[in-house]
């Protein structure tokens, strides 16, 4: 791992390696995560902070998230993630936002811009292992083998 580098397989932003002193002020990201053995992608967003309440509290408290160890929410995902390694996946952070909504908003747009639903790759598999977009768009409806 390089220097400053506190988790394997790192997030990368304009390709350089993210860490958690380069958060600043944004609240979360969009990302793309993408399997260099068959090269299938996967569009996300992950929050910067968590915010729970402590067993007896009655303040929220603001945590960093487990944003570095993360690989999506996606189960097919996950499964070629445990299937080939998480060494043969990239992760790539596309934008940085300092509001949840704007994390929001961009995922979305993103998921829409590229064609998560529709796209196939040359051997007619799904180009995206995202299925839905706001649980109301479906792969299933919409991706023509």
């Amino acid at each position: 791992m390089s220097i400053g580098i506190d988790y394997e397989n790192p997030w990368l932003y304009n390709e350089i390696p993210f860490t958690s002193d380069d958060i600043g002020d944004y609240f979360g990201f969009v990302y793309l995560i993408t399997n260099k053995s068959n090269q299938r992608q996967y569009i996300g967003r992950k929050y910067f902070w968590s915010f729970r309440t402590p067993k007896g509290k009655k303040r929220k408290v603001k945590s960093e998230s487990d944003w570095k160890n993360y690989y999506g929410s996606c189960p097919e995902l996950k499964e070629d993630i445990n299937k080939f390694g998480r060494e043969n996946f990239s992760r790539t952070i596309l934008s940085l936002h300092k509001t949840k909504g704007k994390t929001n908003f961009e995922e979305t747009r993103q998921l829409f811009v590229n064609g998560v639903l529709t796209e196939a790759l040359e051997d007619g598999t799904p180009a995206f292992y995202n299925s839905n977009i706001l649980s109301r768009y479906f792969r299933k409806d919409y991706f023509d083998k």
